[in-house]
């Protein structure tokens, strides 16, 4: 996919700009009501608002679940356009490949640091019965994604799940999430994330959450593996041209849990493998296990520093790598499940928790929708 005009990040104003590396940036933040309560969108952007400094107004977004109950059975894409033309070929597209029940703008507010946005539009859809006689419904939505954000120049696939939808862009995440007005919105998991891009460049598309289906990703540190990931997604039909390694991370848990029908906990395991020294001291049954994992499924082993909260229409996961090289706090209060970058974050919205703890390497911290157990 090419990004011209609104989304290149050639045009980003200079001024925003920020040349220096720093490995340790990004910030990220999620928050779910395993009760299935809703919550707006104001505590969300008063955790990440906290970690201001860990990036630099060059991305931020968002996640939310459960913000379109009223049509929870469609699928809710939100859409980048660099132009009028580049809209106007998609629902050309979408008209053939969809029955559209309902299109508009996403509304924003303007008046708040935000320049330069994309056209932002979102739609409502139905996946025809005639569309699925030799596909399932979700992997004919996933090819349909991949076909716009590589096919139709200028077009970009902000979300495409059911109940939910990413608000992201280039910004701070604070003034990104009042540029989206997200206090208008309710939902039971919210996620966030502030860009400080280090090997990939901030425009409006690649900030994060990177999503797919009803999975989202926000990701603070780089996945070093990211060429074998790459390769290995392909071969199952995935075409990743957004220009990011956070990317692969929403793929392969829609290859390992929606397709190859992984557990979550199995899933977790395949991305932070543990190291074969480790598996060497399992009892017998676990070592076999891990074993297995890392054979069928090496290529998918994320290598790098990084922490990831990744929402989907169930829940909430949170995963540091194998030796934990970026930070991670979890907590609970309630029904509510808190992960973020730094405790702050957290205390700024909870301040009275039942349990905070800091995550081990590797193992992956699962918070479940009640009804969904």
């Amino acid at each position: 996919m090419k990004c011209d005009n609104l989304m290149n990040p050639e045009k980003i104003n200079p001024s925003r700009r920020v040349h220096q590396r720093i490995p340790s940036g990004c910030a990220i933040s999620g928050m779910m009501s395993e009760e299935g309560r809703c919550i707006d969108g104001r505590a969300v952007i008063k955790s990440i608002a906290c970690m201001h400094n860990r990036s630099n107004g060059l991305g931020g977004g968002f996640a939310a679940y459960g913000i379109y109950p009223q049509r929870k059975d469609q699928y809710a894409f939100h859409m980048m356009y660099d132009n009028a033309e580049a809209k106007e070929t998609t629902e050309e597209f979408f008209k053939d490949a969809f029955n559209v029940d309902k299109d508009e703008p996403i509304l924003t507010h303007r008046d708040n640091g935000v320049s330069n946005p994309p056209i932002l539009w979102r739609y409502f859809l139905e996946v025809p019965e005639n569309k699925l006689d030799l596909i399932s419904e979700r992997d004919y939505v996933m090819k349909t994604v991949m076909s716009v954000n590589s096919d139709i120049e200028g077009a970009y696939v902000a979300s495409s799940g059911k109940n939910m939808g990413a608000f992201k862009g280039v910004g701070y995440p604070e003034d990104i999430g009042r540029f989206y007005r997200l206090e208008d919105y309710s939902a039971y998991i919210w996620t966030a994330h502030g860009r400080f891009p280090t090997n990939t460049p901030g425009w409006w598309g690649g900030a994060h959450p990177f999503t797919l289906l009803d999975w989202s990703v926000v990701h603070n540190g780089e996945i070093s593996s990211y060429g074998i990931n790459k390769r290995y997604l392909e071969m199952f039909g995935y075409r990743l041209e957004l220009r990011t390694d956070t990317e692969v991370i929403a793929y392969l848990f829609d290859l390992l849990v929606r397709r190859h029908k992984l557990p979550i906990e199995k899933a977790a395991m395949a991305l932070t493998s543990p190291f074969w020294k480790d598996i060497d001291r399992m009892e017998h049954e676990q070592k076999k296990i891990a074993t297995a994992m890392r054979q069928v499924y090496g290529s998918t082993l994320l290598n790098g520093p990084f922490s990831i909260i990744l929402g989907h229409s169930n829940g909430m996961i949170g995963l540091n790598d194998r030796i934990k090289l970026r930070p991670m706090t979890a907590a609970r209060k309630d029904d509510m499940l808190y992960m973020a970058s730094e405790e702050s974050a957290i205390r700024a919205i909870a301040p009275d928790l039942d349990e905070i703890w800091s995550p081990r390497a590797g193992t992956a911290v699962i918070g479940r929708l009640s009804e969904a157990e």
